[in-house]
């Protein structure tokens, strides 16, 4: 704004007393001091509000108005509350140093003028930023030389002092400023916690920004976040949301004027922008997995299949010497009314999932392959050969890390009526492997989607052990199994406090060794014995014999 505005308001009690000439000069920001020397807390262009105590004599004025004068403050506002009047030396001070000077009136408060400024500020800042938004949206649309959403990031934080981050739907940071005075980094905790808090606000079918204050953040009262959703208008919410960014914003957008929330709205589009390019540059990497899986399910010659691994490992790990390892991921995404398909979502999915959470930005997703077909996503991860064969390395992903990353938010976006399941396979060292890697990346899916939970996950590991079967025993068998077995024994418990089952599960998890389990249950030996008695007689079993103890060990897993 313009010093010159201030007289077009009645209301502020300002009154002009010298350098009518210099009115054009903008003000950008306003500070109240009656410090003697305040240089040390201004940055230029401030409007300075002052009561006059710091004048002990006249030629305190000067000496004040040189100061400012040399800070480059836009003018100075002094009140008539302290003196009855402005000192006839502060005026020629002024006047010397070519320093517009206003008058207060006593009954105008600072805090009403400071208000007034501020608000004129942040508007015609918001004003100037939105062009710029844009313009800059015209340029990502037009080609790269944008900038990326850091550039208009980089905006909210220097014009609106607006820290802001896009962020995936598993919480991984996209983008953020790259201004030097930014402040802390967002940590990875608190961008899934945000990421969660969007998902879950977001299938209420509220309308953004959604807000939310997380505890334990700046201080005892917390943060406020405003969450506003970068996605496609116009298509079911489901076959985006878990795969559309989301801009987090630090600050409370519901007392934001609406010129402010049409330019943050803005900004999601044109991040938008950047998303649809980003996803333009997957194809190639989606074709060549889509290719192989082909091949795979189609039952190939292996040198035909190794000739399009070829093909694959340079876009996907270039520079690479060796041929690389491979390795298979399975996802599903499932909708309780199966009226919208899950794999699109899941291929998006599956691209963020596999990316280290620790890594900045988009690029690391594009070392992934994901290739879908109905419900179902396959990604084909390659895995640089290790130096050494006792690598930790070589075993490549775990289906419990992926699960760890995502487990929370996405759970909160699939609430009740979605559910996200994924396999892993073991690594492979060539495209003979790749057929089996897929089946069992399948299998493992398969195990993971009979557990209970909206996000679940198993690895090839899991396959080699009875944990293989049980998913696949029918629910009614199961049930009855469990309660021949184990109701006695919870009746028991319930009537008598007897830690029955407790004691059953130390024993066997004990390899039926006396002394170990009463050690660990903190027994005698001779009252380990009696409980042992009572679970034989109450189910008729004994658990000396081998048969009776796998029995016994297959119900509590059921259970």
């Amino acid at each position: 704004m313009r010093l010159r505005a201030l007289l077009d308001t009645p209301t502020l009690g300002l009154r002009l007393l010298g350098g009518e000439d210099e009115l054009d000069r903008t003000v950008r920001g306003v500070m109240t001091t009656d410090l003697r020397d305040p240089s040390r807390y201004l940055s230029g262009g401030e409007l300075v509000l002052t009561g006059l105590a710091w004048r002990r004599e006249p030629d305190d004025s000067e000496r004040f108005v040189r100061i400012l004068a040399t800070a480059g403050v836009a003018g100075l506002a002094a009140g008539e509350a302290e003196l009855g009047s402005v000192p006839d030396d502060l005026v020629q001070a002024c006047l010397q140093h070519r320093l517009p000077l206003f008058s207060v009136v006593e009954d105008v408060s600072f805090a009403s003028i400071t208000e007034h400024v501020v608000r004129q500020v942040s508007s015609e800042r918001a004003g100037d930023l939105a062009a710029v938004v844009d313009r800059h949206r015209r340029l990502m649309t037009s080609g790269p030389t944008g900038g990326g959403p850091e550039v208009v990031l980089d905006l909210l934080g220097s014009d609106l002092d607006l820290r802001a981050w896009v962020l995936s739907p598993t919480g991984r940071q996209i983008a953020g400023s790259t201004l030097a005075d930014a402040g802390p980094p967002l940590s990875g905790e608190l961008a899934a916690r945000l990421a969660g808090e969007h998902l879950a606000a977001a299938r209420t079918g509220r309308r953004g920004p959604h807000r939310v204050t997380i505890e334990g953040v700046d201080g005892p009262g917390g943060a406020t976040f405003s969450l506003f959703p970068v996605r496609h208008e116009g298509r079911d919410l489901r076959q985006t949301l878990l795969s559309d960014w989301l801009l987090a914003v630090e600050a409370d957008a519901g007392d934001w004027s609406a010129e402010r929330l049409d330019l943050l709205h803005g900004v999601t589009q044109l991040i938008a922008v950047e998303r649809d390019r980003r996803d333009a540059a997957r194809t190639v990497r989606r074709r060549l997995a889509q290719e192989v899986l082909e091949l795979v399910q189609t039952g190939a010659p292996p040198a035909e299949l190794a000739a399009r691994l070829r093909v694959a490992a340079p876009v996907l790990l270039p520079g690479l010497g060796a041929a690389p390892h491979w390795q298979i991921v399975v996802a599903r995404v499932e909708w309780q009314d199966g009226d919208v398909p899950g794999g699109p979502v899941a291929q998006t999915l599956l691209e963020e999932m596999l990316v280290d959470p620790g890594t900045f930005g988009p690029e690391p997703s594009d070392r992934i392959a994901v290739a879908h077909t109905g419900d179902e996503a396959v990604a084909l991860v390659p895995l640089p050969v290790p130096d050494e064969p006792g690598d930790p390395s070589a075993t490549g992903l775990h289906a419990g890390e992926l699960l760890s990353v995502v487990q929370e938010p996405l759970g909160r976006g699939l609430a009740d009526d979605g559910r996200l399941t994924v396999g892993v396979s073991a690594a492979v060292h060539s495209a003979e492997g790749l057929r089996g890697a897929l089946e069992e990346a399948r299998h493992a899916r398969r195990v993971a989607a009979a557990r209970p939970g909206r996000v679940c996950a198993a690895g090839h590991e899991e396959l080699a052990s009875h944990v293989l079967l049980l998913p696949f025993v029918p629910d009614d068998v199961r049930r009855a199994f469990t309660a021949r077995l184990l109701d006695p024994l919870r009746d028991y418990d319930r009537k008598h406090r007897a830690e029955l089952i407790p004691t059953l599960e130390a024993f066997l998890d004990c390899d039926g060794s006396w002394t170990r389990c009463a050690a660990r249950l903190h027994l005698h030996v001779n009252t380990l014995r009696y409980r042992v008695g009572r679970i034989e007689q109450l189910t008729g079993r004994d658990l000396s014999r081998l048969e009776d103890k796998l029995d016994f060990f297959l119900a509590l897993r059921m259970s």
